[in-house]
């Protein structure tokens, strides 16, 4: 990977603690001195101590990518924040939250209001070098990632007027019924869940199963948060629970989630096979856990043909594996487009390996889950066709929409 322009790339970081600052001047000394490293070259630029110092700082020295503390004098994360988005800024901005619950929800209100992602600052900033690497792995990764595409917001500006979709293997519809949605995401992840879910209606026919990169403390968070914006019932997942339309359920932090195998259940209607939730914390794959991955390859299993999965904006290729057994099987897979990701790794990667149907923009992708779930559901037979002549002709109208 290339820095900006031949440059190494300018960050910026505003903390009113001392150890935080002092952290940050050591992170970014090694990294120049670190030949081995893959990543682009990066330069501290600035420290800020408070908000106001922040904001001066970000219009004197033009940094690529802003690293925001929540907790300062003056004015805090939140309010620079506000402020960025007045101006509308595009400088990526990664948030240091604390490991608390009330860390996790001002980090997601942040992730709301326009910040790019974020960081869990060291827990016990005592022992440095250990705080050094811990935020050195998490950070440094991020900033190569967001600090690539001032263009792309710019993209997806100008996406709404002459948006298509883009069929990338010529194969856009299934002629499966489709029975469980699986959505993996990364970076970006939690501001394009708020945009996506709240569209969908509440009598949505099949259940949504989510992986989410984040700690535990967060997941929570994050699906009580959904859960009042959304018409469907958002939950954490838990092991066991029985999966039925209506509800979306979020992978905790530090567990993978999959479908379990189905099996008969006492009351189910028409005594249909239900299937649960399995939870564990076997080892990271991928580096993660929960793992997209988990999630897609038990879907592909019990559901087949009947598993569309959405992988949607996020770093690195988690889920790549599992997207291919779900079109190895027959069902669908969707992908978020470059230009509303916050980082095309994930999607690009299921978009470039020729398994994705489709890439769509975020607010397109409610209306295509919408109308690849009413497929083979409510369809009325054409007056003087049979049924499957009325399916194939409908599939060919809609075909040829997109």
């Amino acid at each position: 990977m290339r820095a900006l322009m031949g440059r190494s790339l300018r960050v910026l970081a505003a903390d009113d603690s001392a150890v935080m600052r002092g952290i940050m001047r050591n992170l970014f000394a090694a990294h120049a001195e670190d030949r081995l490293s893959e990543l682009p070259p990066m330069e501290l630029c600035g420290v800020a101590r408070d908000g106001v110092e922040c904001l001066e700082a970000v219009n004197a020295l033009r940094p690529d990518v802003l690293v925001l503390d929540l907790e300062m004098p003056r004015l805090n994360g939140l309010d620079v924040l506000e402020r960025l988005q007045r101006d509308s800024s595009q400088l990526p901005v990664i948030m240091c939250s604390a490991h608390t619950e009330h860390g996790a929800r001002s980090t997601l209100e942040a992730l709301a209001r326009g910040a790019s992602d974020y960081v869990m600052k060291p827990a016990a900033q005592r022992n440095f070098v250990e705080a050094l690497q811990s935020l050195s792995m998490q950070l440094l990764p991020k900033i190569a990632a967001l600090a690539k595409g001032p263009a792309r917001k710019e993209a997806g500006d100008r996406a709404g007027s002459n948006f298509h979709a883009s069929s990338v293997n010529g194969q856009s519809r299934s002629s499966a019924r489709v029975e469980v949605i699986v959505i993996g995401l990364s970076t970006g992840g939690p501001s394009a869940l708020e945009n996506l879910l709240p569209k969908l209606p509440k009598d949505f026919a099949v259940p949504i199963l989510i992986v989410q990169h984040m700690p535990k403390l967060f997941t929570g968070a994050l699906a009580e948060r959904l859960d009042k914006c959304c018409a469907l019932r958002v939950l954490e997942a838990y092991e066991d629970a029985v999966i039925r339309p209506g509800t979306v359920w979020l992978a905790p932090g530090d567990a993978h989630m999959e479908v379990a195998p189905r099996r008969m259940m006492l009351g189910d209607p028409e005594g249909l096979r239900s299937s649960r939730i399995r939870l564990h914390q076997r080892e990271l794959l991928n580096h993660c856990r929960p793992s997209v991955d988990y999630l897609f390859h038990s879907a592909a299993r019990v559901y087949g043909a009947g598993a569309l999965a959405l992988m949607m904006t996020g770093m690195g290729s988690d889920g790549l594996e599992g997207a291919r057994a779900i079109h190895q099987r027959g069902g669908i897979v969707l992908a978020q487009d470059e230009a509303t990701s916050a980082v095309w790794g994930m999607p690009g990667r299921v978009a470039e390996a020729g398994i994705a149907s489709m890439t769509l923009p975020l607010w397109a992708l409610a209306g295509e889950l919408e109308q690849r779930v009413r497929e083979g559901r409510t369809m009325k037979p054409e007056a003087g066709l049979h049924t499957s002549d009325a399916l194939n002709m409908r599939r060919e109208v809609m075909h040829g929409l997109y």
